[in-house]
């Protein structure tokens, strides 16, 4: 589960990572109160307005309504307001929304930490996450700070260094401070990157996360290691553990079907194909998907409706499919072990006859448990599905429906 800047900044703080501190804020009015509330607090002068979305390369991005880029500086309480303005409830487009954006709801009214006229700061990248290769976690850093990390491994791969951590004895003083060393700091900075990299890992440890990437951590020309901006991914196997970070989901920030497939039970992935699919098990998913390739087609989504599939879960999923309008035929592939083909037969007639008006081909091959049963219902129904035996077969016939 992927969350703001904000929540990922007051995740660290309570671990005791340094943070570039901030207050949210959903209309102008409370941007300036913010503003003034950190001028109290921090003393600071000057403020940075960023755009709180699902996404990276803000800074770089634009609103589409004002010409704003989603992170901008504001040198007085009126540049607050005004600039704060120019993005909210604006569509924010950057290399990672595509170009749909996504509205902006909030912004982060954060601390300037670059001091004016002060050049002795320098910038770097962290981030800690699993390799499943080596089965460990991994603490990644670079003194290439602020740079798209992929960027970096392109181009200067023997700038990224990385420190693998033995799950058994947890991370061990002479990591961090190898780490410290490698990004050639010296002094107090270093001693204060040794900290931060501790706290980090603690953080990251405790909340149960898949990743935590810190771009820019900010050496401060006084010599503090500051957050400059956060982005955690947490991993939903693990969220029933901490309900206060579930609590933290924007719906918003998600595709609307993935969200509506995840109350229904179903492991539901939007795609930019064609041909939509229901399927039940990853494997067959991904074999579904490559037959469909194949034959000419691009998968519209990955949907599994999993073992325990009911017919009210696969009429779920038929409606969720039929809600894309790319789609230009559905193929339902299952193989029943657990689940019984006759219950998803008995889904897909009780979904075409409620919905009605379907108007585009729909191909379904049924395998395994009752299958048999299965195709006597879907013959019987008198509805215009085309059956399928051979896996080949189906997608022979999803080249065929979209030709």
């Amino acid at each position: 589960m992927n969350i703001h800047e904000y929540q990922s900044k007051g995740i660290l703080k309570h671990f005791g990572v340094n943070i570039q501190e901030g207050i949210v804020a959903d209309t102008p009015e409370k941007a300036v109160e913010a503003a003034k509330q950190l001028n109290a607090d921090t003393g600071t002068e000057w403020f940075v307005i960023k755009a709180q979305i699902h996404a990276g390369g803000r800074g770089k991005g634009k609103v589409t309504e004002t010409g704003s880029n989603g992170v901008v500086l504001a040198k007085s309480l009126d540049e607050v307001s005004e600039k704060a303005g120019a993005i909210l409830g604006g569509i924010l487009v950057t290399h990672q929304t595509g170009p749909a954006g996504k509205k902006v709801n909030k912004v982060l009214i954060a601390e300037d930490v670059y001091y004016p006229g002060e050049s002795d700061t320098k910038e770097y990248y962290i981030s800690i996450l699993l390799d499943r290769a080596k089965e460990c976690n991994v603490i990644m850093a670079s003194t290439e700070g602020g740079m798209d990390i992929e960027t970096v491994a392109t181009n200067t791969p023997e700038k990224i260094l990385k420190e693998w951590i033995d799950p058994r004895v947890g991370l061990q003083g002479f990591q961090a401070r190898k780490v410290a060393f490698g990004l050639g700091l010296e002094g107090q900075a270093f001693k204060e990157m040794v900290k931060f990299i501790f706290a980090l890992y603690d953080a990251y440890d405790n909340t149960d996360s898949s990743m935590f990437e810190i771009n820019p951590v900010l050496k401060t020309s006084d010599n503090k290691i500051l957050a400059v901006d956060a982005k955690v991914n947490l991993d939903d196997n693990a969220l029933y553990r901490h309900k206060d970070l579930m609590e933290m989901r924007d719906l918003t920030e998600e595709d609307p079907l993935e969200v509506e497939a995840a109350d229904a039970g179903l492991n539901f992935i939007k795609l930019d194909g064609n041909v939509g699919c229901m399927v039940n098990g990853a494997g067959l998913a991904m074999a579904t998907m490559d037959m469909i390739k194949l034959s000419g087609g691009e998968p519209a989504n990955f949907l599994d409706v999993g073992g325990a599939a009911s017919a009210e879960t696969v009429e779920a999923g038929f409606r969720i499919i039929l809600k894309e309008p790319s789609v230009k035929v559905i193929l339902i592939n299952i193989f029943g072990g657990i689940v019984r083909c006759d219950k998803v037969a008995t889904g897909v007639v009780e979904a075409y006859k409620s919905i009605g008006n379907i108007d585009i081909p729909i191909i379904v091959r049924l395998q395994g448990t009752n299958a048999e049963e299965g195709a006597t219902i879907i013959e019987e129904s008198g509805l215009k599905v085309v059956p399928a035996i051979l896996l080949q077969d189906a997608a022979d016939k999803v080249k065929q429906a979209l030709n």
